[in-house]
């Protein structure tokens, strides 16, 4: 990523003519070619990229370690964890459990019960994503983020407490914990309007957001090995100290903006600076909410988001449960072959991230067909996948494979709609993740109790349905972002729109 032609008219798909960088900069053509690129060794965009990433780690490890977690904690599970005589397919070859590890509590709470606990983390969750993205342009989101995580680590580590006293209390904790991750997607949208040059987006963005997939995919075996070798309640001891290393690093080393950050480069801050100089609002303290709510391709991306995320939360609570309830996987097994879906999301997405760039740096691809062709493959593969899963019965072998594949292909999107705000609205890219995050938090709220109300019996047949059901919101969803999707940077969203090549 060296030489001119980054910065030239030809390949830079927003088309800023070169006498602005002059005007508004003081450089000359010569001075900003071909040394205007800072280097990525040492940069400090990267490093907000790699530390931000380790927060979305802890931000899903907190997330998902209860659907793991809850596996042991049910009397029934507990007492059958030894021969899964409950599990629809043949027990798989469990070695015995060390005896130390039966200390803690274990309860009796249907399925349904299972299925509010499950879900009740979403509905705090909702309250704080447009709030969230107010708020972080408004007073800047580095300390949003940072407290909204360190407040999700503090529940965490009260989380056996409120087991103890009743799933009341438990489901209030998952609520406020939900709460404070709320306002971390919104704010790191934020921070990246501000950090990352037009045609990096896709690269920093996967990278960044690819600790959401290591979350999930170290968080769901270490989850079952605590489980099996101690109990479940150090999974939320073990993952709230990580947290609370993460929110010491983020305090002393993220800074809001370049301009702000007292040990960037001259070179690195010029050159984020003047590649977003054209994309950003220069009237601040003006949201154009009513432009913003009739946007067409805001709106393409809430369909999207909303469709994918039903796909991916009715896996992400309910997987350990088929695994173990279907497939009869011990807690040790379950939360190995359960991460192997995320951790082919987590490779795919940052290959996606590559590609994208690729696609719209050198090849010159327009922003819009690059976003929508990744948006299809990462939303209906999954749903020919997932369907398939639930048809190859006891196939422990297939069935693994099949939902790897389909969470792998899922991985595409991530630099399909779920960066399309940073497009076609960078200086509102937090109040618009806000907005499109809080309709696609509903099927986490939801999915997994109607899934598990589907799911009485627990029989294939009933996860069969729970699939389809998936599989059919993923499809409209791609279908409506293929049709109304957008890579420009709309008009209300700055006084002069410049495109991105749509």
């Amino acid at each position: 990523m060296t030489g001119c032609a980054y910065l030239s008219y030809e390949s830079y798909h927003v088309d800023i003519p070169r006498a602005r960088f002059d005007e508004n900069t003081g450089l000359s053509n010569l001075s900003l070619c071909p040394h205007s690129v800072a280097p990525v060794c040492c940069s400090s965009r990267y490093g907000l990229a790699l530390l931000s990433s380790y927060g979305f780690f802890v931000v899903y490890s907190l997330r998902v370690n209860l659907s793991v977690a809850m596996v042991d904690m049910l009397n029934n599970t507990h007492q059958s964890s030894a021969n899964h005589s409950g599990s629809v397919c043949p027990a798989h070859a469990n070695p015995p459990r060390p005896k130390h590890n039966h200390t803690a509590s274990v309860y009796d709470w249907d399925s349904e019960t299972q299925g509010w606990i499950l879900g009740s983390f979403f509905y705090g969750y909702i309250l704080t994503q447009i709030p969230g993205g107010y708020l972080a342009g408004r007073f800047g989101p580095k300390w949003l983020m940072g407290f909204g995580i360190l407040g999700t680590v503090i529940f965490t580590l009260l989380t056996p407490v409120a087991a103890d006293l009743g799933a009341s209390y438990l489901i209030a904790v998952r609520v406020l914990e939900g709460i404070g991750e709320g306002v971390t997607f919104p704010a790191m949208y934020t921070m990246w309007a501000a950090w990352a040059p037009p045609l990096e987006r896709s690269r920093l963005l996967t990278i960044s957001y690819i600790g959401a997939q290591l979350g999930t995919v170290i968080s769901l075996p270490l989850s079952g090995e605590i489980c099996f070798y101690l109990d479940w309640t150090y999974v939320f001891y073990v993952f709230g100290a990580v947290g609370l290393v993460w929110f010491i690093l983020w305090a002393l080393l993220v800074f809001d903006s370049p301009n702000t950050h007292p040990r960037i480069s001259e070179r690195e801050r010029l050159y984020i600076t003047t590649s977003l100089k054209n994309e950003l609002s220069t009237s601040a303290g003006h949201i154009p909410w009513r432009a913003i709510v009739t946007s067409v391709p805001l709106w393409a991306i809430v369909v999207a988001h909303f469709s994918y995320n039903w796909t991916f939360y009715t896996l992400l609570t309910l997987l350990p449960t088929y695994m173990s309830d279907i497939l009869g996987f011990s807690i040790q097994q379950n939360g190995m072959l359960s991460a192997l879906p995320y951790m082919g999301c987590a490779v795919f997405a940052v290959l996606s991230g590559q590609i994208a760039d690729y696609l719209r740096e050198t090849c010159q691809y327009r922003t819009v067909a690059v976003r929508k062709s990744f948006s299809i493959v990462g939303m209906i593969g999954p749903a020919v996948f997932l369907v398939a899963a639930g048809y190859i019965g006891c196939n422990y072998t297939l069935a693994v494979t099949f939902l790897t594949i389909s969470s792998s292909l899922g991985g595409v999107s991530a630099s399909g709609f779920n960066i399309n705000h940073l497009d076609i609205a960078p200086s509102y890219a937090g109040i618009l993740l806000g907005i499109t995050n809080t309709f696609a938090t509903i099927p986490g709220m939801v999915g997994p109790v109607i899934a598990r109300a589907l799911t009485i019996n627990n029989t294939i047949e009933e996860w069969q349905t729970v699939f389809y059901i998936a599989a059919a919101i993923n499809l409209f969803g791609a279908s409506f972002y293929t049709v109304f999707g957008r890579g420009t940077v709309q008009p209300w969203a700055v006084h002069t729109s410049y495109s991105h090549g749509d």
